[in-house]
């Protein structure tokens, strides 16, 4: 193929043919390869609807100086950009022009902070986010915010995530109050304390994980969330869950001491994970998950302190009586230990069932009180007429205990009882 007046290779490519070829392109190095072997390429650039600039991309240039002259070039030559994403060191101080720049086109922004080099402004230089009235995606890693950013109100912005950054509650509720029409939010691996509240009207899918030893409250306000993920929150309150399907709520170290959630008709799988929650916490997730389909119940200890204490006894009839709907239940030895208690079946006659029960997952950590444990097991497969399959999972538990062999043995004979149904771990 050739061009009228000579020319091949690349460069006799019709121009629409060079256009999609290029739009198939992010990664500045590949842009940047392209442009060296056609000019029919390099005359494209423009036209670029993404770059992408991974991390070490100037290292053998020269670091950050070298990646901000050639971002500056190619940002503005990509007149359309709508995608623009740094993983790479950079200069802080440059990242307003950049957006400028392009605040008309972009859409999409996904920044790594943590590789940035900040002139000693602080999170300052983040505020110019403000001036991309179209943005619809941000992503920011690495970052430190003391306060609330100045971007106005990006009306049209449908999904932030921050990722591992070090953060105030006054910065977490000004960036997100800035997003009023956020679907999508994700606050992951981020330290911060105090009182975080959130009015979220359009959000569907939400995840807030937090890490560090400090407390940190939740307020959330979030009438048509389907999703929620929340991990380390100490005190958590949630309005308006009636759209809400999936919950998780988690705290690897201290306390979950308060659970404020009103009904949610809706929910088909509610997890609780952690160490220690309070039974009032406890208590008030379970009665409002009375609809759930799919339960995992994982959590160490109660007590209200830092006393670690076990779970009162729990009444096996009043629960599955209070989860009728539930098909999948995953449940750690403390809970089971709880309804394996002396009076947890003193309410069992013919009449009760367990109607949906299909899978059960057991966590068994000690061969105390075998016998009640036993007739624990034996009472759910004989009440789930629906029951599939039961696992008992035996975790951490000591061979030189001296029940120990009793129990393995009679959870066996359990077993092969139940052969096809029951399945030793």
């Amino acid at each position: 193929m050739e061009r009228a007046g000579g020319g091949g290779g690349m460069d006799a490519l019709p121009d629409g043919v060079v256009q999609h070829i290029l739009s198939q392109l992010s990664s500045a190095r590949d842009v940047a390869a392209c442009a060296g072997v056609s000019r029919g390429l390099r005359g494209c650039v423009p036209f670029l609807p993404a770059l992408y600039f991974p991390r070490g991309a100037f290292d053998a240039a020269g670091g950050a100086v070298a990646a901000d002259d050639a971002i500056g070039r190619m940002v503005e030559a990509a007149a359309r950009l709508e995608e623009l994403v740094i993983y790479c060191p950079f200069s802080a101080a440059r990242l307003p022009r950049w957006l400028a720049a392009r605040s008309a086109s972009l859409r999409v922004l996904e920044l790594r902070m943590d590789s940035a080099v900040s002139s000693g402004a602080g999170s300052g230089h983040l505020d110019c986010i403000g001036v991309v009235p179209n943005l619809e995606e941000l992503r920011l890693w690495g970052l430190t915010m003391t306060r609330a950013p100045a971007w106005g109100q990006l009306e049209r912005l449908r999904v932030l995530e921050i990722v591992g950054a070090a953060v105030r509650d006054v910065a977490v509720n000004g960036a997100v109050g800035a997003c009023p029409n956020l679907t999508d939010l994700a606050l992951i691996g981020c330290e911060c304390s105090g009182a975080v509240a959130m009015t979220l009207p359009l959000v569907e899918r939400c995840r807030l994980d937090f890490v560090g030893s400090g407390n940190c409250s939740l307020a959330l306000a979030a009438p048509h969330v389907e999703s929620l993920e929340i991990q380390g929150l100490c005190w958590i309150s949630l309005q308006g869950g009636n759209r809400l399907k999936h919950l998780t709520i988690a705290k690897n170290t201290g306390s979950v001491y308060n659970v404020e959630i009103g009904k949610l008709p809706e929910l088909e799988k509610l997890s609780l994970r952690g160490v220690q929650w309070s039974w009032g916490a406890v208590s008030s997730a379970l009665q409002c998950a009375r609809e759930v389909k799919y339960l995992v119940m994982k959590v160490e200890f109660s007590g209200d302190h830092d006393t670690l204490e076990p779970f009162p006894e729990v009444d096996l009839v009043d629960f599955f009586n209070s989860h009728p709907k539930l098909v999948k239940f995953e449940i750690h030895g403390a809970m089971f230990a709880a309804m394996c208690q002396k009076n947890s079946l003193k309410n069992l006659d013919l009449r009760f069932s367990i109607p949906c029960l299909e899978e059960v997952l057991i966590t068994v950590r000690s061969p105390l009180n075998a016998e009640l444990k036993l007739n624990t097991l034996e009472s759910l497969v004989k009440y789930s007429p629906r029951m599939r399959r039961m696992v008992v999972r035996i975790s951490q538990m000591k061979n030189c205990h001296g029940s120990a062999d009793g129990f393995f043995e009679e959870i066996c004979k359990f077993m092969y009882m139940n052969n096809g149904r029951v399945r030793i771990e």
